[in-house]
Order: C-alpha cells, then sequence, then structure tokens
C-alpha cells in the first residue's frame, strides 16, 4: 500500500507547503473563527505564515472561483474553502450549499489538488458556532495530509 511507507506523522509534517486559503465573508463571525482556527492548526503544522495565502471572498458561491484562480497559478501544494452557509426559509440554501460544493470538489478533481472544505452548512447559528473550530482545524489537518499523500503517490 504506497504511502504506508510514512506514518501519520510524516504526513501532518507541514514545514515545505504552500497552502491557499480562501474565506467567504458572509456568516463573517463564524468564517472569521474558522480561519483563526485553521491559520493556527496551519502553525502548529509547521507552515510558515509567509507560505499561507488567505483571500476574502463576499459569500460560498464565490469560493469556487477564487480556489481555481489560485490553482491556476501553480504554486499551492493544497488549497482550503472556508465558509457558513445556515439554512433559511427559502431553497437559496440548497442552492448556495450544493453549488459551492460541487465547485469546490471540482477544482480539486480538475487540478488535481488537494482542496479541504471546510464551508459548514448546519440548520442555524448554534450549529455553526458549534462547529467552527473544530472545522477550520480539521481542514488545515486535511489539507496538509492529503498534500503530503499526493506528493508520496508513484
Amino acid at each position: 500500500m504506497f504511502g504506508a511507507e510514512k506514518g501519520k506523522a510524516d504526513r501532518m509534517d507541514g514545514t515545505k507547503l504552500k497552502i491557499g486559503i480562501v474565506q467567504a465573508r458572509f456568516n463573517e463571525s463564524i468564517t472569521d473563527a474558522l480561519a483563526q482556527s485553521c491559520l493556527a492548526e496551519l502553525e502548529a503544522l509547521g507552515v510558515s505564515s509567509k507560505h499561507i495565502d488567505h483571500v476574502r471572498v463576499p459569500g460560498a458561491l464565490e469560493v469556487p472561483v477564487a480556489l481555481q484562480a489560485l490553482a491556476e497559478k501553480d504554486e499551492y501544494d493544497a488549497l482550503i474553502a472556508l465558509g457558513c452557509i445556515i439554512r433559511g426559509e427559502t431553497y437559496h440554501f440548497e442552492l448556495v450549499a450544493n453549488e459551492s460544493g460541487a465547485g469546490v470538489s471540482r477544482i480539486a478533481l480538475d487540478y488535481q489538488l488537494p482542496v479541504a472544505n471546510a464551508i459548514l452548512t448546519t440548520e442555524n447559528l448554534e450549529q455553526a458556532v458549534a462547529r467552527q473550530t473544530d472545522k477550520g482545524r480539521d481542514a488545515a489537518r486535511v489539507a496538509v495530509e492529503m498534500a503530503n499523500l499526493l506528493d508520496q503517490l508513484p
């Protein structure tokens, strides 16, 4: 099994990685908390702050196009999508959640580049607050692990 040669600790080493983060501003208190926990975890994993580019866009629907612009630069080992979509009374929630998720996945597949998707989709603000720290940290860990894993593939 490829990747088995390196232990999990090696896959979590971010010292040689360049990471791009795209953060939606909509529901900014939540996305700021996602970004803070994500950045703290990237630092803990050894990613230098000078190797992190962090851009903000209006909302979750704009995240994929910014991810694509970063991917096209061919400078990043992984990207991270941060956002928060809270269900409302209309179909708009489903539209934004489905299209942003599909766009994020499409960038990862089209560019063969890991993209950690931490665009929260919750029923209410309380659920978003409960997830903001863990999901930001998880996104950093996924980005670092997947960047190292893809680098190891034969």
